[in-house]
């Protein structure tokens, strides 16, 4: 049966009287939307925890000298975009910050670190296996050729937001779990003399089965995005194919679209 996800339970957090929300009155941005730019920083670069509380709009009204009115818009917009929710009987807590990542070739784990997201990884699986047939002919193998399985368990600040499947060609570096639980896959690679130089990969969506929802905390049949991906060195040599699953309520793809002229 599928875990689905709780509240977060609310836990001391800062005061939000120690910090600081500099707004600019004379600036064109309205004053709610200076103030909801400020608290989902907080949020995003883990000031502002899950499970915070922000205590009531009365108060923070008073302490910024804005209206009740502004204060209220602002909270509203973190929460239609998900990151605050309102509890009866216990009042504004933020609920999560989305993980939005450049669509580049690089590691999750970097990518969440440096965010300030806190990624701490857990392995579920690592073993040598016959390569599945499209793992096969996507790592140039032999058809029933080994390969290195590795399945993790991504999560940020405590809470799951992705689960990883990758395939390596066996013999390509030394592996531990110790040192997959604590950095990157591509930071490893990188230390093994590996030089990541381009991938193809496909980025879509579908809905969670019963076990990806219990490991991810969500319901099942909850939108999962998903990235399959085939990485090669600087000498055209396959090194990796990816194919893994991320939370669609906590995780999110940023593309830059250029005009082809």
């Amino acid at each position: 049966m599928a875990k689905t996800g709780g509240p977060a339970r609310a836990v001391p957090g800062p005061a939000l009287s120690s910090l600081d929300f500099p707004l600019d009155r004379g600036s064109p941005v309205p004053l709610y939307h200076q103030l909801a730019q400020q608290l989902e920083a907080a949020i995003v670069q883990g000031v502002l925890a899950p499970g915070n509380l922000l205590g009531n709009e009365v108060d923070l009204s008073v302490r910024l000298g804005l209206s009740r009115p502004t204060v209220r818009q602002a909270i509203q917009s973190l929460v239609d975009k998900g990151l605050l929710v309102r509890r009866r009987g216990v009042g504004t807590q933020v609920v999560h910050s989305q993980v939005r990542r450049p669509l580049e070739l690089s590691s999750l784990y970097d990518d969440l670190e440096a965010a300030g997201q806190g990624p701490s990884t857990e392995v579920v699986r690592h073993e040598t296996v016959p390569a599945p047939p499209g793992v096969a002919a996507a790592l140039g193998l032999p058809e029933g050729g080994e390969a290195v399985l590795l399945e993790r368990l991504r999560r940020t600040h405590g809470r799951p937001v992705a689960l990883l499947c990758n395939y390596l060609p066996s013999g390509l570096l030394e592996l531990d779990d110790a040192r997959l639980e604590s950095t990157g896959l591509y930071r490893m690679m990188r230390a093994a003399g590996i030089t990541l130089h381009s991938a193809r990969q496909t980025v879509g969506a579908r809905s969670a089965t019963a076990g990806e929802a219990s490991r991810l905390d969500e319901k099942e049949g909850a939108a999962l995005l998903t990235m399959h991906r085939t990485a090669y060195d600087d000498t055209g040599r396959a090194v990796e194919y990816a194919s893994h699953v991320y939370r669609a309520s906590r995780y999110s793809f940023d593309f830059q679209l250029l005009v082809r002229t």
